[in-house]
């Protein structure tokens, strides 16, 4: 697979209708999208839309609850819309383990989930947020238990959120590249700024080194997909058009 810039729709949530969006990014240059639950309700409606504006999904989020308990469901939305690597996206707060043992016991669930996805000719990926990467008691972090509890998924890492964690992405990326079969790329604005977007910013006008990043990603990770993502722009016309343009000069 050729690496492709993709944007995750959830940045466009606050931004109908879907068949507009889905027009601006196909005009910006994307070439694919990343699902989210909010876009299933109709799926062969949605790959129209897709298929009209030149827009592979070739990835997507489906909920813990749906892929343990429906995964049938989840195959047939993914099937329909073209969706190659199957994420799993977060982990409420009341539903997190605390120790250890809970997280080993979290990885389990979803490496039985990611062979039901094999079987069924998905990639299947964990993607995370920033408290896979907060110390348990013992100094261990719960995204180490998950990927050496479930060795055969994939990660999708979302590189803004490890550092939000408080951890190093490059360090992470020479531990665990080989696993790495997807990326978010995401930009953080400085201390004190961009509050009203959660202190999010668009890419290449933040704090995160995305250049060198990326050349690390390249050189260690099998990666081909490039998710832009800004959980809550306040333009996301203006997101996908400046981040789109920082990334095409890497």
């Amino acid at each position: 697979m050729a690496q492709a810039w993709s944007f995750q729709l959830y940045s466009a949530r606050n931004y109908q209708p879907w068949d507009k969006v889905l027009q601006t990014l196909g005009q910006i240059g994307y070439s694919q999208v990343e699902g989210f639950g909010g876009v299933y309700d109709d799926p062969a409606a949605f790959r129209k839309e897709l298929d009209k504006n030149g827009l592979a999904m070739a990835s997507g989020h489906f909920a813990i609850d749906l892929l343990e308990n429906d995964f049938d469901s989840a195959a047939r939305i993914a099937e329909t819309l073209g969706v190659k690597l199957i994420a799993c996206p977060f982990l409420m707060a009341d539903d997190r383990p605390t120790d250890v043992d809970g997280w080993k016991g979290f990885g389990e669930r979803l490496a039985k989930v990611g062979e039901k996805a094999k079987k069924a000719g998905f990639g299947f990926a964990w993607h995370n947020h920033a408290f896979e990467f907060e110390k348990l008691a013992d100094g261990s972090v719960p995204q180490t238990h998950i990927l050496e509890t479930a060795p055969d998924i994939g990660w999708e890492m979302d590189v803004a959120w490890v550092i939000r964690g408080g951890a190093d992405p490059l360090q992470w990326i020479d531990r665990y590249g080989k696993r790495i079969a997807a990326v978010h790329v995401k930009d953080i604005a400085p201390t004190g700024e961009n509050a009203d977007e959660d202190g999010w910013a668009d890419v290449g006008h933040g704090t995160v080194d995305w250049k060198g990043l990326m050349k690390a990603l390249r050189e260690k990770t099998p990666a081909r997909i490039f998710v832009m993502e800004h959980d809550n722009p306040s333009d996301y016309q203006r997101f996908a058009r400046r981040s789109f343009d920082t990334v095409s000069h890497f």
